[in-house]
């Protein structure tokens, strides 16, 4: 809207996407700030409450009553805001727009179902939740295909230019990024405020990649690939920043509410999507290394107990792990938001290495 009254108005400053990207952040966390507090007590009168799994260290059990689904409302806030400020005919932004909304729906779904259900178990069984997530991926793969500038040539942290081209093969490729990085984001929501702040810190550091990316100078300067109207994806990363951390005020511990898989499953995706767009789909692993990190705990865990009969760990994901060492919660979280940090850190340094 913002761009469009820009052109109209002729108010230059407004078509800037530095000022778009700033109102988006502000709008979308005052007003998820805002609804938070009105959510948690509808939640709380309509019992919709997280169900707690059976096998979770015994400190969980007093969360039973701390509502759930509130990645509907920092959802809303980020779609609200990047509504009001995105340049809404980019194919980037509307494809984003539908990963972010699509994933969430397909969460709220879950969500409900567990809710009504009051059972970890009473939701789509993981079968019917990965059969959708690949039709959304492999949907989100084509409109990218079609629609944006991307190309499909395949990229490694730092060199300069590609290695090869994927050409059809990248459909498949970028389907398997989006749904890795949701059902990754998805594992690691199991302490207060745990996703949240990795989650704000990889969608930071893709989103300069997209500002440097957008831009001719600095593109070539730093020998990025250039993607017309790439830029304006910062519109929607600020958007989605804004929105995670007006949810991290109620969220951070002792949580007042959780994500949910409406936030989870839609952060992930998301943060898959903008991996894609800036072709920094190996760099995920470095970007988003605590979602890597609790992801591989799952699999040598299962993987070990149904070969050796052993487990590696004392309990999967590996923020459990640590739970039944004895570690208090908040030492955890804050922990693994350290490693994050030094991660994207190190992801962001690499812009000028190539």
């Amino acid at each position: 809207m913002f761009y469009y009254f820009a052109e109209i108005f002729n108010v230059n400053f407004l078509s800037y996407i530095t000022v778009r990207a700033g109102f988006a952040f502000f709008f979308s966390f005052v007003l998820c700030v805002l609804a938070l507090p009105f959510f948690i007590r509808w939640a709380k009168k309509a019992c919709a409450s997280q169900p707690i799994y059976e096998l979770a260290p015994s400190t969980h059990q007093a969360k039973c009553h701390t509502p759930t689904m509130g990645g509907v409302i920092f959802v809303a806030s980020a779609v609200v805001a990047s509504l009001f400020s995105a340049k809404l005919d980019e194919p980037f932004v509307l494809i984003s727009l539908f990963v972010i909304v699509s994933f969430s729906l397909l969460g709220f779904i879950d969500d409900r179902a567990k809710i009504l259900g009051a059972s970890n178990h009473a939701g789509l069984s993981p079968k019917q939740k990965l059969v959708i997530q690949c039709i959304l991926a492999l949907i989100t793969a084509v409109l990218l295909w079609v629609f944006s500038s991307i190309d499909t040539k395949f990229y490694l942290p730092l060199l300069k230019n590609s290695l090869f081209d994927f050409s059809y093969f990248s459909l498949l490729f970028w389907a398997l990024v989006i749904i890795s990085a949701s059902n990754a984001v998805n594992l690691t929501d199991g302490l207060d405020g745990l996703a949240t702040v990795p989650s704000v810190l990889a969608i930071f550091t893709l989103g300069v990649y997209a500002y440097f990316m957008g831009n001719a100078v600095y593109s070539g300067y730093l020998l990025l690939p250039k993607f017309a109207g790439i830029g304006e994806l910062v519109i929607i990363v600020s958007a989605m920043i804004g929105a995670l951390l007006g949810f991290l005020w109620y969220n951070c511990y002792p949580a007042q509410v959780f994500m949910g898989d409406s936030g989870s499953l839609s952060i992930g995706a998301f943060i898959g999507y903008l991996g894609i767009a800036t072709k920094n789909e190996i760099l995920l692993v470095l970007i988003g290394v605590i979602f890597v990190l609790e992801t591989l705990s799952v699999i040598l865990q299962v993987g070990s107990f149904k070969i050796r009969k052993k487990r590696i760990f004392l309990m999967a994901p590996l923020h459990h792990h640590f739970e039944i060492k004895g570690w208090s919660e908040s030492k955890i979280i804050v922990r693994f938001w350290m490693i994050a940090l030094l991660a994207n850190i190190i992801a962001l340094i690499l812009l000028k290495i190539r």
